[in-house]
Order: structure tokens, then sequence, then C-alpha cells
């Protein structure tokens, strides 16, 4: 059984910090104590560690913060995805293993996802359609890195969507692209698919 600073954790991490309307709110620590049904020491215990992740600012007097996405921290993000994912690409292309049939049932599953009330399904969805990308390639120390990049992809993925009308079906179209060039063997044009997907996020999200 988890913990209670297990438990604030993960939900700061997944609910909270993934909210829009939470960028750059301070946080109660009661409030989240009731929320989740523990004490404040857990809360603290949690928030601690988000913030030594830079995922939260701890303020003197005024306490702790969800830090908002900075435009050289999405950036950041796209470019370290773009190493990746491409990479990922590439390895699975040449080795002809990549996982086509997965990625197409979450596709699938991201279609049945388009209301406004569901973008946070919709993104921990395409969190998946990513991460089984890299994920086949077999590399436990790869994975452990990408995932590390979860938290602020939810977050850069749900502020993108409601910062543009119009967005979730545009990356079911860019997911699409992805899967067809995997599909065909095309290394080239899945790195071209993975560039314009995450250029087109990164676009929505510095323009706010």
């Amino acid at each position: 059984m988890p913990s209670g600073r297990e438990r604030a954790y993960a939900y700061l991490k997944d609910t909270v910090l993934t909210d829009p309307e939470m960028q750059g709110v301070f946080l109660s620590e009661q409030e989240l104590a009731d929320r989740i049904g523990v004490s404040r020491t857990p809360i603290r215990e949690a928030l601690l560690q988000l913030a030594a992740e830079d995922l939260v600012e701890l303020v003197p007097k005024r306490g702790a913060r969800v830090a908002p996405l900075a435009g050289r921290e999405i950036r950041e993000l796209m470019e370290l995805r773009g190493i990746v994912e491409r990479y990922a690409a590439q390895q699975l292309v040449s080795r002809g293993g990549a996982p086509v049939a997965e990625l197409r049932c979450l596709l699938e599953r991201q279609r049945e996802l388009t209301g406004e009330d569901q973008a946070r399904e919709f993104i921990a969805v395409d969190h998946q359609f990513h991460s089984a990308l890299v994920s086949a390639v077999g590399n436990t120390l790869l994975d452990r890195h990408y995932d590390g990049l979860r938290s602020r992809q939810v977050r850069a993925g749900v502020v993108a969507l409601f910062n543009r009308q119009g967005r979730q079906e545009a990356v079911l179209e860019e997911h699409g692209a992805i899967l067809d060039a995997l599909a065909a063997g095309d290394a080239e044009a899945a790195c071209a698919a993975i560039d314009h997907h995450l250029g087109s996020t990164l676009k929505v999200l510095l323009a706010g």
C-alpha cells in the first residue's frame, strides 16, 4: 500500500500539476491534505520532492506554487523528446520491430476521447503512444530517462489542448502520420512526422 507521501506525490504530479487552471497558483497544504486524506506532513514532503524536480516553486512565507511552463523549458522539453523519439524510430525501423499494432490501438483509443472534458485522458493516452515507441527499443535506461519527462509532457500537452481549438484533431492526424511511416518502414518519414508533431505543439504552447 502506498505511503501518505507517495499518495500525495502521485496526486500532485498527475492531477494538480496537469490542470491548466493551476499554473502559477499557490497550493493550500490543508486543502490538499483533506482532499487526499492524509496529514499535512506527507503533503510537505511531496512538495519538497516536486520542488527538487523544479515542478513547484517554494516561496518564503507564501508556500508552494505550481511553476508555470516557461518558454525555455518548453523548447528544451521538445528538443529532448525529439532526440529520443527520432532515435527510437530509427532503431525500430532498422530492426523491423516497430509496435505498429499497439500504436494503432492507442490511436483508436485517442479518437474516442475528443471531448473537452476528456482532455486529460486524451493526453494520458498521448503519452502512452509516445512511450510505447520509446519502450519498444528495449533500452531500460532510455525508458527511465524518457519517463522522467512524463509530468512535463502531460502538462504541456494539456495546456496545448486548452490553448488551441482543434488541437485534438491535429494531434490525431500527426500521430497517424507517425504510425503510417513506421508501418511503412520509412525511418526518414517517421522522423519528419515526429519533428512536425513536436514542432506544432511547441508553436501552440509558445503562442499561449
